[in-house]
């Protein structure tokens, strides 16, 4: 994972290599990519993609939609070009087709939608009420450090330019309830971003696949990506409904309404202020290869 803004704004950076074409770098210049990685994070995958589609998008059009599939893991250290289709340009709205490639091999399609601002209806939820302030709020680094068998140094690599704050879940409150599964955290970029509202659009897209396929585990008495249970994250559908700033907090709202078949399933809602800013869903493999965790989880 990037460790700072310039290494995050550099893996944003798509460069074109044939007509409607571009190439995602694996890593920030001169940054060797992380040997413990095992896979490709899918918030790399989804905001390269995105400013891929973004190259060819007139500059007064911004993304409202995007719906994603993971199809294969993504080799850590190997850039991924991406293909984008034009599908359409119509009068308000364009739609893109884009698909990553790794070593001849499609990893990832994603189609998304982007639409000319105008006035219109507005109303959006509100923001959680009594949710502690990010400043009383421990980073989630800490919290998984002290619950799993990694250190904390290892999940601060991991989070790298995300500053995350636990503030809630719902672990020690369920009652045996395994349908009530909510996370609430804190999350910014560790410094200032460009101006860029595309920019923004991508570390949210990027900061998103975080923590919504952990939710899913939050009832069980199980280790989320521990060594019995096999994670990846399968499609990634996101909203962009207002535009706000990624270097301040957001409030990252996050429930998980089933898990079945070694699936779990979450919706997110980010929050700027009282504003929601992007709504989101995801559906990932939370598979137990281990049968002792899968006696004790059911």
């Amino acid at each position: 994972m990037p460790q700072t803004v310039d290494e995050l704004i550099e893996l944003f950076q798509v460069r074109e290599i044939g007509e409607n074409a571009y190439l995602g770098p694996a890593a920030a210049a001169g940054v060797a990519v992380d040997a413990l990685g095992q896979r490709v994070f899918g918030g790399q995958v989804l905001a390269q993609a995105l400013m891929a589609a973004y190259q060819t998008i007139d500059f007064n059009r911004y993304a409202h939609s995007l719906t994603a599939y993971f199809l294969r893991m993504g080799v850590p250290g190997v850039p991924i070009e991406y293909q984008v289709g034009i599908v359409r340009d119509g009068g308000t709205f364009s739609h893109r087709r884009v698909s990553g490639h790794q070593r001849g091999r499609v990893i990832f399609d994603m189609d998304c939608s982007f639409h000319e601002l105008e006035p219109g209806l507005n109303h959006a939820d509100q923001a959680p009420a009594d949710v502690p302030p990010p400043g009383d709020c421990p980073p989630l680094a800490q919290v998984l450090g002290n619950r799993s068998r990694r250190s904390i140094a290892e999940w601060e690599r991991e989070f790298g330019v995300l500053d995350v704050r636990f503030a809630s879940d719902t672990s020690a409150v369920t009652g045996g309830r395994k349908s009530d599964a909510r996370m609430t955290v804190w999350v910014r970029a560790e410094s200032m971003l460009p101006a860029d509202p595309r920019v923004h659009q991508a570390f949210l897209a990027y900061a998103s696949d975080l923590t919504i396929l952990s939710v899913s585990t939050v009832p069980h008495p199980v280790l989320f990506a521990g060594p019995g249970m096999q994670v990846a994250s399968i499609n990634h559908t996101m909203w962009f409904h207002r535009f706000a700033r990624a270097d301040l907090w957001l409030l990252y709202d996050q429930v998980s309404p089933s898990a079945s078949s070694g699936l779990g399933f979450s919706f997110g809602r980010l929050f700027s202020g009282e504003e929601l800013i992007a709504s989101c869903a995801q559906e990932g493999l939370i598979r137990l290869v281990d049968p002792d965790a899968l006696a004790q989880a059911q």
